[in-house]
């Protein structure tokens, strides 16, 4: 067939506009449409005529469906880079560095920011200071306890926090600290503790939580944890275990309530329920007043 034949021949132009050349069929009638003509279909194109029909055709529920998902969305960019993540660590750095100055100054800032449980009740030493229960997770005992706290608070954050979002985020980390003084408060009672251990521990709970609801691998996860958590069993090693549970078990509620309330129509039900896990942290510190024993131990 030579180009003339093509040419005269009608069927190579579309049906619509006929000065307009085209190869390409509609999937429904089989006429010839030009790029114009064209809309996308389950498979290959279909010409307006056809579209028409079958929009008539549709029932209420495909229209109502065809109208929601077809409606043009606001595109937002969202910064994925862990700023939270990043100034935690740059905040924790830097109280090393004050606990680091000498003449007795960076030993009282130690002090004043580590936790020790007897300062929660002014009846006992005479003090009421319950910021120590998530400022010790600023506070480290050396440079190599920063140091390894802070790579697994890096390694995980970069992670976990653009899938959470920074509010979310925070808030798993604080109240994961505050569980980890919790648990001592609880079961050592007379121990000072200090480190990110309870918080890191509390991130290491919710990766387990959120790689399980995601599909994911969560084999090295289980194995890095379950590792570091017989150390804290292991005499020597001087490791609140206490912290260890108490920070994990509180990030495994908190990421258990953010995947469970992830539409926007529960947003007000995930932050009361978060609002409610900080509470029945707090009563739990009313336990060692009424179990004297606790006190004790």
């Amino acid at each position: 067939m030579t180009t003339d034949d093509l040419r005269r021949n009608s069927d190579n132009f579309c049906y619509r506009h006929p000065d307009r050349q085209s190869f390409v069929l509609c999937q429904r009638c089989l006429r010839t449409i030009c790029p114009e003509c064209q809309t996308p279909a389950a498979v290959g194109v279909i010409c307006p005529e056809c579209l028409r029909d079958q929009q008539k055709a549709a029932s209420p529920a495909q229209r109502k469906a065809e109208r929601r998902w077809s409606r043009p969305r606001a595109v937002t960019l969202s910064d994925s880079r862990p700023i939270v993540t990043y100034s935690i660590i740059a905040i924790t750095a830097f109280t090393y560095l004050l606990t680091l100055i000498p003449g007795g100054l960076g030993a009282s800032i130690q002090e004043s920011l580590l936790f020790f449980a007897p300062t929660l009740y002014p009846e006992l030493t005479g003090r009421f200071e319950p910021w120590r229960l998530v400022t010790a997770a600023l506070v480290h005992g050396g440079f190599w306890h920063l140091g390894l706290n802070m790579l697994a608070l890096w390694m995980i954050g970069r992670s976990l926090e653009p899938l959470l979002g920074r509010w979310r985020f925070l808030t798993l980390y604080v109240l994961s600290a505050l569980g980890g003084s919790v648990a001592v408060a609880l079961l050592s009672f007379l121990t000072p503790v200090v480190g990110a251990s309870g918080a890191i521990f509390g991130l290491f709970g919710a990766l387990l939580v959120i790689g399980r609801h995601i599909g994911a691998n969560i084999t090295g996860i289980v194995i890095v944890l379950g590792i570091n958590l017989v150390i804290g069993f292991v005499p020597g090693f001087n490791v609140s275990w206490q912290a260890h549970i108490g920070g994990l078990l509180t990030g495994l509620l908190v990421a258990f309530i953010l995947t469970r309330t992830r539409a926007p129509r529960q947003r007000t039900a995930q932050i009361l329920l978060l609002a409610g896990v900080f509470a029945v942290l707090v009563a739990l510190l009313l336990v060692p007043l009424l179990v004297p024993s606790i006190v004790l131990r």
